[in-house]
């Protein structure tokens, strides 16, 4: 099965390829798509690659004068880090055994002159991204490009499946078997939860529920995972984990190298200023995340693989498969959020199948201690919790339809047929479909007169074409379905003061060297003169200037961290089961922190401790507010839908709400009525105040009102190509995108309320910003199980969600400026039974 220098080269190791690698490559030999799940360190990368690397190996030499070959071996990858480390890794190998394969990378990041080379003449093996295949398809070439494809390789593919770049992809890969009937998927996974549901994915479904083949491998060394016990107290509240930091730092020390992943840019900024300011040793530790400029991030991974660095602190941008066997220790600081997060991050310690990676939880605060300690248990258990697949987005197909149209002209009957042997897709209904294709040529019923939104018509012929070159250009420009937040170049300056005050100081403001990119509306929130942290350094604001930041080193003074729309993950569902089961099971706690289990000892003498289906709510008086506590633990996204829909219903019954806040775990409404005395009368009952039927009249009247749908909005409409957002030679700023996108939102509000766009708009916010579905699961499970508990104070586990009111507080009708004192809640709460 495998030819003869691959044998060698495994000899000369005194190697030999394991089971599963042989069993894919056999796979592979008989036609067939595969799924491979295993787990860290066992080999997978190599064994996606074994089919094409045999196959080229005994290809026979191109004769003179016989056509260009087109790619044989397409590699997606998520991320351009991953696709760059696969090179370096892949190439090895190649090299050793002499093979005669070229190999390229081809991402965001590829220079234009080597992406129109690689057009022209393409490497066997080209290493790219979802976007990357997305513009190639949209090429009028792409048929001759893509004749000679064999495989295609879709690494870490539980974490492209589950979003629109999943559905983009999905979309990619049903087009590119209209060019190759017989082209073989091979999927790479190390935690998935539905297998069944991959395997579809990767095959045509056509008949639908066709799979494809399934190699699973288990095992491996079992990971040494410690929840860091510190002698320091556990803090009630906040995400810096700064109480750990001397930790940490003695941790760095005693390990040759190690990766610290925290769940946002801000808290990265924030964790590696902190282990600057203790490293007494000057060891060299490093910041990796996405919003730095490219060729930092570069050279962070360059160092980490050459083993020049003891430490880098990185956010999800390297929670995947880039293979450094030297780390010895992977810190999280902050919960995990999810099972197989944790499981994939802590994968990246040692890297190999047979020994065990060591990782050290370090909980931010003390919920965060219980959430930890299910997220160690769940990974001793092998519990995983990816999030289910959902159906494909419209816009998205919208996306993909004008791309299909720039490659060359369709006939909507045919790319129909091909739509829907994606898996997303495979449930879409032909109006649906008509209604996608007619908005790409039209916009839609409300915007059909401007010539604007014609970006293809359809021809004598009965196909499809784009209206003219300029709607292909702008798609080129405009593709992909990631949509960052606004963000500004982060521009180095030494001049002082506004910027544009005159030409000499304009002048000396474009020549300074760019940090990365900063999001646009933390920006605008700075005055001239304020300190913020980016980049692991302190900088001083100096103005806008177009699409640029200008900044100057910066001093002493109060120091603010930018924030990222994008950064928060939610609690999974798991984890959240899992800490109510643990708050209502003394018996567990003996595995806690002295600490911790000393709260919830003093919580149930003080209160109760819900059990496991029950919604404990607390109510208590404090100055001349009266506060309401629940404790859903469904995650900060539910809770904030949940607030503004609790905080409209008391509004109607008179309790006069002032604001809420919500967490991961519980969530705050503070009022001018008495709402425990409300509650006990029955004024309103708590099982009419939590009734399912808020996520009816009372969410659709919100979200009339809200600025969510319109933020939604906006997404969808980039996406569908409705509004774009660089165009040739220049490039809208956030506010133009917003401001055009809220135009056209209040257009087919009023004129068009069932247009496509609104429909994907409601959808991914019901999904996404509000989590609709989980809170409903959430009201469903506690019909008639909630528990009152009405105090005369507040109680122990009100301490962490009271500490953070004052920090990002949602009005209500009254204007809250109550900033409570900390000591003087955690005395209150804890002090004598």
């Amino acid at each position: 099965m495998l030819p003869e220098p691959f044998l060698r080269w495994f000899a000369e190791r005194g190697w030999s390829p394991r089971a599963h690698q042989l069993d894919l490559l056999a796979s592979a030999q008989h036609g067939n798509s595969v799924l491979l799940i295993a787990p860290t360190g066992a080999g997978k990368t190599l064994a996606g690659f074994l089919p094409a690397l045999t196959d080229l190996a005994v290809r026979p030499k191109k004769r003179p004068g016989e056509p260009q070959r087109g790619v044989h071996t397409l590699y997606i990858s998520p991320l351009k880090a991953l696709a760059v480390d696969i090179e370096r890794n892949l190439g090895k190998p190649v090299d050793e055994m002499k093979l005669p394969i070229t190999m390229e990378t081809r991402t965001g990041d590829t220079p234009q002159h080597k992406r129109t080379r690689q057009k022209l003449s393409p490497p066997d093996i080209l290493l790219t991204t979802p976007e990357q295949l997305a513009l190639l398809i949209a090429s009028p070439d792409a048929d001759r490009f893509f004749n000679g494809l064999r495989y295609i390789v879709l690494d870490e593919l539980h974490s492209l499946v589950t979003s629109k770049r999943g559905h983009l992809l999905a979309l990619g890969l049903a087009r590119l078997r209209a060019y190759v009937p017989n082209l073989q998927a091979i999927g790479l996974s190390a935690t998935v939860a539905e297998p069944d549901e991959l395997r579809r994915w990767l095959v045509r479904q056509n008949p639908a529920g066709e799979m494809a083949d399934l190699i699973t491998v288990s095992g491996g060394a079992r990971p040494e995972i410690t929840i860091l016990d510190s002698e320091e107290r556990v803090p009630w509240s906040g995400h810096s984990a700064r109480y750990a930091i001397p930790e940490v730092y003695d941790a760095i020390r005693r390990h040759k190298t190690t990766l610290l992943f925290v769940n946002t840019r801000s808290q990265a900024e924030l964790l590696f200023q902190e282990l600057w300011r203790v490293n007494d040793d000057n060891l060299p530790i490093a910041l990796h995340h996405g919003s730095l400029d490219v060729g930092q991030r570069r050279k962070v991974e360059k160092a980490m693989a050459d083993n020049v660095l003891r430490a880098v602190v990185a956010t999800s941008t390297l929670d995947l498969g880039i293979d450094w066997g030297d780390v010895d220790l992977v810190v999280h600081v902050g919960a995990p959020k999810g099972a197989s997060r944790l499981a994939q991050r802590i994968g990246r310690a040692n890297h190999r199948m047979d020994e065990p990676s060591r990782a050290i939880l370090v909980p931010a605060n003390r919920f965060e201690v219980l959430e930890c300690r299910a997220a160690l248990e769940a990974n001793y258990l092998g519990a995983q919790d990816t999030p289910p697949l959902i159906d494909g987005a419209l816009d998205v197909l919208a996306q993909h339809v004008l791309g299909c149209a720039c490659g060359a002209p369709f006939v909507a009957d045919e790319l129909y047929a091909e739509v829907t042997c994606a898996a997303p897709y495979a449930g879409l209904d032909r109006d649906s479909f008509d209604r996608v294709v007619d908005f790409v040529a039209t916009g839609g019923y409300a915007l059909r007169s401007y010539e604007r939104y014609a970006r293809i018509r359809k021809t004598k012929d009965g196909k499809w074409r784009v209206s003219n070159p300029r709607i292909a250009q702008q798609y080129r420009l405009n593709v992909g379905t990631i949509i960052e937040a606004p963000m500004l170049n982060v521009r180095y300056t030494r001049a002082k003061g506004k910027v544009g005050a005159g030409t000499a100081a304009a002048l000396t403001l474009r020549g300074g060297p760019v940090l990365g990119k900063i999001e646009e509306y933390f920006v605008e929130t700075l005055s001239v003169g304020d300190m913020f942290m980016f980049a692991g350094k302190v900088l001083r604001f100096e103005g806008i200037r177009e699409n640029e930041c200008y900044v100057s080193t910066g001093g002493a003074g109060n120091v603010l961290v930018p924030s990222y729309a994008g950064g928060k993950f939610p609690l999974s569902t798991y984890l959240a089961d899992q800490v109510r089961g643990m708050l209502a099971d003394p018996a567990r706690w003996k595995a806690l922190p002295e600490q911790v289990a000393d709260w919830l000892r003093i919580q149930q003498e003080k209160s109760v401790l819900p059990r496991k289906e029950d919604l404990l709510i607390e109510t208590f008086p404090r100055g001349e507010r009266f506060y309401m506590v629940a404790y859903p633990f469904e995650g900060r996204l539910a809770h904030q839908t949940l607030g503004m829909l609790l905080t409209r219903r008391l509004e109607r019954m008179g309790a006069r709400p002032l604001g809420f806040v919500a967490t991961d775990y519980s969530l705050a409404v503070w009022a001018l009525g008495d709402l425990g005395a409300m509650f006990r009368a029955k004024e309103p009952s708590l099982g009419e105040l939590f009734d399912e039927d808020m996520l009816g009249d009372d969410l659709e009247a919100w979200l009339a009102d809200s600025w969510l749908l319109k933020r939604t909005f906006r997404n969808c409409a980039v996406i569908a190509g409705l509004i774009e957002k660089r165009f040739p030679g220049q490039e809208k700023s956030g506010r133009q995108v917003t401001v055009s996108a809220d135009l056209i939102y209040d257009v087919l509000r009023s004129h068009e309320p069932d247009h496509l766009l609104l429909k994907a708009t409601r959808a991914d916010a019901a999904s996404g910003l509000l989590d609709v579905r989980r809170l409903a699961e959430m009201l469903s499970r506690i019909r008639g199980r909630i528990v009152h508990k009405m105090l005369d104070q507040i109680s122990p586990l009100a301490v962490p969600v009271m500490l953070e009111i004052g920090k990002e507080p949602v009005n209500g009708e009254a204007h809250d400026s109550l900033l409570l004192e900390a000591a003087d809640l955690i005395d209150e709460a804890m002090g004598s039974a």
